[in-house]
């Protein structure tokens, strides 16, 4: 501007004063910053006495140059990584800055004043020193984001790492309880092991955010990560899922050290619950023996073999045959109850009984035909639900057909 190279002696006497006072003005403002910005005090005092350094050098070029430097030319990359990894807050990080700033543009314009500089210079300066400030914390909230991320996904993959070797049984002693410290679970307590999956449109992250923040709303620790499309961990206690479209499975409760035993348990439960199209949490205690239908089909298809095949003889009084058995055991051996279901007479249930234990050579009252005839019929009923058009258990709801004990229309109505 003109008359600018006639201010610059007067400008460098500014510019000296001020860099007089730099250590003088740093002092009040790492004061203000911990009297006004809590999340500062964990920043030592000589990281904030470096930064404020820069800040104050930059600022000088800025003054004696009157230009302000391109966004790509402010290297903040190293403060925002140690500001995300002391917790402080962007919000926080650009109020220093602007606080950073602010003392030195009071400082220029009171320096600039006593020495008698141009006003228009002073305006000028005063103007780029605004400039500066808009460009470095449109840079530094960059930085700070990216620097977020990145420590977000490094604490994710740590997690992953930690959980991963923990429900597979690969961690030392030493390395358990290093993470448990590190993510705030207690060694002294038993913890059980869960395995998810969604259902529906919710995806394995978004189901991950859920169970813990559940967790934490209700007191109790989860410490979770998605692994092959799946939600894995340990929670403290069996967790509410409400209204969540989840099916998972949890094993039972045991110290760290032996938690990848219930990983493996969690995994048996979760293929129980999803072969039987369960919504929900299972563990042992909900799906008890039918657990060892799904995992053992060899002895699932000799019991078919034995008891549900044999039917298969006798066509649509083969279906009626078993919907009756079905009743039978469900009710307790309560014939007249199945008779009021199947609205039929007692004697065409006792009938049908009958020929069931004829046609497998077998006897109801004996306890391992009770015992091996559920296991069948829970088979039956997974594979009805896995192959369309499979046989319906709606087939004993209709009436007798005109076998022998069948008593007519007249009791149906008793």
């Amino acid at each position: 501007m003109p008359g600018q190279s006639c201010a610059a002696v007067p400008l460098e006497r500014v510019i000296a004063a001020m860099t007089a006072q730099q250590r003088h003005v740093g002092g009040r403002l790492h004061a203000d910053l911990t009297d006004h910005i809590p999340s500062y005090r964990a920043v030592p005092r000589e990281l904030l006495d470096q930064i404020w350094h820069r800040h104050f050098q930059r600022a000088l070029t800025v003054v004696r140059e009157g230009t302000v430097p391109e966004p790509e030319d402010f290297g903040e990359a190293d403060v925002a990584r140690d500001r995300v990894a002391r917790g402080v807050p962007l919000s926080d990080g650009l109020r220093a800055f602007r606080r950073a700033l602010s003392a030195i543009r009071d400082l220029f314009i009171a320096e600039a004043a006593g020495h008698g500089l141009d006003p228009g210079l002073i305006v000028d300066r005063t103007r780029c020193l605004w400039e500066l400030a808009d460009v470095a914390s449109l840079q530094i909230a960059t930085v700070h984001r990216q620097a977020e991320v990145a420590s977000a996904l490094f604490d994710a993959r740590r997690r992953a790492g930690f959980l991963r070797g923990l429900l597979y049984g690969t961690l030392s002693a030493a390395e358990i309880h290093s993470g448990a410290a590190i993510y705030g679970l207690d060694p002294s307590r038993p913890y059980r092991a869960i395995r998810a999956v969604p259902n529906g449109t919710v995806g394995p992250d978004a189901l991950e955010r859920s169970l813990e923040s559940r967790g934490r709303r209700n007191g109790r620790a989860a410490l979770l990560t998605v692994l092959a499309e799946a939600v894995v961990g340990v929670v403290e206690a069996k967790p509410d899922t409400g209204d969540l479209e989840v099916t998972a499975g949890l094993g039972p409760p045991t110290d760290l050290a032996a938690v990848h035993r219930s990983f493996r348990a969690a995994g048996r439960m979760l293929e129980a619950a999803r072969a039987y199209g369960l919504r929900g949490v299972y563990d042992l205690s909900d799906l008890s023996w039918r657990v060892a239908v799904v995992a053992e089909p060899e002895v699932a298809e000799l019991l078919l073999d034995r008891y549900l095949r044999p039917l298969e003889t006798e066509g649509e009084f083969g279906a009626l045959i078993e919907e009756s058995v079905r009743e039978y055991l469900k009710t307790g051996r309560h014939i007249r109850e199945v008779a009021r279901s199947a609205h039929v007479h007692v004697n065409t249930v006792r009938y049908r009984l009958r020929r069931f234990e004829e046609l497998t050579g077998t006897s109801l009252d004996a306890p391992d035909t009770a015992v091996e005839l559920s296991w069948a019929l829970a088979a039956r009923e997974l594979r009805s639900s896995q192959v369309p058009g499979g046989p319906s258990r709606s087939a004993g709801s209709q009436g007798g057909h005109g076998e022998d004990g069948d008593q007519g229309p007249c009791a149906r109505t008793r």
